[in-house]
C-alpha cells in the first residue's frame, strides 16, 4: 500500500520540483535547481559575479584587474604630468631618486570586487491533516511530502513539518536538515477531526517570518483540499472558517513568502484554487496533474518571479 502511495505520489510530481522554487533576488525570485534560498550581494564573502567603483575598505575587496584596466588609459598622461611637474611628486619622477612606478594607479581608478551569495533555504510543509482529508488523500499526500524532502535532503536545505487538524495547527519538525527526522514525524501525523484553515496559515507565516528574520529564505508547501470549517477560536463554521482563511492567506501573500499549495482533494477544487490565489501561490492539484504540467506551473511561476 505505502509503495503504490509512494508510486502515485511520484508520478505527479516531478524530480526537483522544489529546486523550481528557488529564490534568485529579492524576496520573491526564484534561481535554478541546485542552489539554495534567495542571492544577496555581500562585501567580504560569496562568488564573484564583477566589480564596481569604490575603495576597498569596510571589508571590500580591491578588484585588482578592473583596477588596472582603468588605469591603463591615463599612463601615457599622468607621466606626462608628471614629467611637467616633477616637484609634485619628486620620489617617484623621471631621474629623481626611485624610478617611477610602472603603473600609475590613483584613487578614481579603484574598483571592489562585486560578490554574491545564497542563503539557507528552509521549505516548511503545511500538512491539512483533517478529517475531510480522507485517509488515501492524506498518504498520498504524505507520500509527496517524503519525495520532495528528498528533494530538500539532496540540495541540504532544511525542512519543518506543520500539521493543522481539530482546533488548531501543531509544529511537528522544527527547521532540521535530518531527512530520518521529517520522515518519523510525518509517519506519526494522525488524520481527523475539523479543518482549522487559518490557524495553520497563521502558524506557516509565523514560522517562515522567524526563518526569514534569521536570515534564510522560508518557502511555505501547504498540502490541503481549501475546506475550512473551524475559526481561529476554535469554533464551527464554515463561512466564517473561510473568510478567516482567506484574510490569513492574504497576510502571507502581503508579506511575499514563496509559496506552493497541492490541492489533495479527489479532483481540484475551487476552494483551494481560489486559496491559492490569495496566497500569491502556485496552485497544484494532486495527482491528477502531470509530471509535464507539474514542470510548467513551476517554471511559469520562476519567471513570473523574476521579472
Amino acid at each position: 500500500m505505502a509503495d503504490s502511495v509512494l508510486a502515485a505520489a511520484h508520478a505527479a510530481i516531478p524530480a526537483g520540483l522544489l529546486a523550481g522554487l528557488k529564490l534568485g533576488t529579492g524576496h520573491r525570485a526564484r534561481g535554478a535547481a541546485g542552489r539554495s534560498g534567495a542571492a544577496q550581494k555581500s562585501q567580504s564573502r560569496g562568488r564573484p559575479i564583477g566589480a564596481r567603483r569604490g575603495e576597498p575598505r569596510a571589508g571590500a575587496r580591491l578588484h585588482l584587474i578592473e583596477t588596472l584596466r582603468a588605469a591603463a588609459p591615463w599612463q601615457r598622461l599622468r607621466r606626462a604630468q608628471m614629467g611637467q611637474a616633477p616637484s609634485a611628486d619628486p620620489g617617484t619622477a623621471a631621474g629623481a631618486g626611485p624610478a617611477a612606478p610602472r603603473v600609475l594607479v590613483r584613487r578614481e581608478d579603484f574598483h571592489v570586487a562585486r560578490l554574491r551569495q545564497r542563503r539557507q533555504t528552509t521549505t516548511v510543509f503545511v500538512v491539512d491533516a483533517s478529517g475531510s482529508a480522507a485517509l488515501n488523500r492524506l498518504a498520498e499526500a504524505k507520500g509527496a511530502v517524503e519525495l520532495l524532502l528528498a528533494d530538500c535532503y539532496v540540495r541540504r536545505d532544511r525542512v519543518a513539518v506543520l500539521a493543522f487538524r481539530g482546533a488548531g495547527a501543531e509544529l511537528l519538525l522544527p527547521p532540521t536538515r535530518s531527512l530520518a527526522r521529517a520522515k518519523r514525524s510525518l509517519a506519526a501525523l494522525p488524520g481527523g477531526g475539523g479543518t482549522p484553515l487559518a490557524a495553520g496559515l497563521d502558524a506557516a507565516r509565523q514560522l517562515a517570518d522567524g526563518i526569514r528574520r534569521r536570515g534564510e529564505t522560508p518557502i511555505v508547501v501547504l498540502l490541503t483540499d481549501g475546506r475550512a470549517n473551524i475559526a481561529r477560536d476554535g469554533t464551527p463554521g464554515r463561512a466564517r472558517a473561510i473568510d478567516e482563511a482567506h484574510a490569513a492567506a492574504r497576510q502571507l501573500r502581503m508579506e511575499a513568502f514563496t509559496a506552493l499549495l497541492l490541492d489533495t482533494s479527489p479532483q481540484p477544487e475551487a476552494s483551494a484554487r481560489l486559496l491559492a490565489q490569495a496566497m500569491g501561490a502556485t496552485y497544484l492539484p494532486l495527482p491528477y496533474a502531470g509530471a509535464q504540467r507539474l514542470s510548467q506551473a513551476v517554471h511559469a511561476a520562476t519567471a513570473a518571479a523574476g521579472r
